[in-house]
Formats: C-alpha cells, structure tokens, sequence
C-alpha cells in the first residue's frame, strides 16, 4: 500500500498520487507521454531502457511491468540500456570513455533525448519507489 492515499484524479495509480497537485500532475503526465513516444529514439529502445532502469530504481509498480527483453534489442537498444546500467552502478557519473562509446553510435540529438530520457524516468520510479507504489 502507498503511504498516502490515492487522490480521484488521474488514470493510473502512479498519477493518482500525483494528482494531489492536479497541476503537477498534468504536466508530469504530458513529459512522460512526450517522451515515451517515438522521437529521434524508438519508443520500444525506450522502453527496453525502462525495464532496465526498473530493475534498480526501488519501485516494485515499475518492475512488475517485466524485465528487458533481449530479444528486441538491436544494437542501439543494447547500447542504451548497458548505458542506463552503467548509469544507476556510477551513480550519474558516468566516464567519458563510456560517453565517447554513445557517440560513436548515436547522434547528438538522440544522445540528448536518451539523457532526458533516463533522468525522467527514474525520477518517476524513485517517485514510486518513495510513494511505496505497489503494482
């Protein structure tokens, strides 16, 4: 059980916690919708990072959605979340050799939209993870 209640705003369990601040959790809602979609960065690489993300940010909500799936990575998928794993073990700071490895595969901009990316989502699944969201 979450450690507040749910409010009636919202469509998920995750945006009824936010929907205390109805505000806040619009905008948090139309980001994350933004993000999840197709940009210079597939959305199923997105959400392979995700999955990835989840499996160490502490919220037991985000996990429950499953685990990576290596069968849809291809090698921009595999770089991405080996990059997202390196991420969350060094704590956001991240070598630039393992930069200089992104660059050599992804352009600027998707670079940019993979960071964005990995810094939303797991601000939502710490999120979570505080809220004690259960799946």
């Amino acid at each position: 059980m979450a450690i507040i209640q749910k409010s009636d705003v919202g469509n998920t369990p995750f945006q009824k916690l936010l929907g205390h601040n109805p505000d806040v959790m619009k905008a948090w809602s139309a980001l994350g919708d933004e993000l999840e979609n197709d940009g210079v960065l597939t959305s199923t690489l997105k959400e392979q990072v995700r999955r990835t993300l989840a499996q160490q940010n502490g919220c037991e909500y985000c996990k429950a959605k499953g685990k990576p799936d290596p069968s849809l990575f291809d090698e921009k998928t595999s770089l991405a979340a080996g990059f997202a794993e390196v991420y969350l073990k060094q704590n956001g700071d991240v070598s630039s050799s393992i930069i200089n490895v992104l660059k050599e595969s992804f352009s600027e901009e998707e670079i940019s939209e993979l960071f964005a990316f990995i810094c939303f989502t797991t601000a939502q699944q710490h999120f979570g993870a505080l809220m004690k969201l259960q799946p």
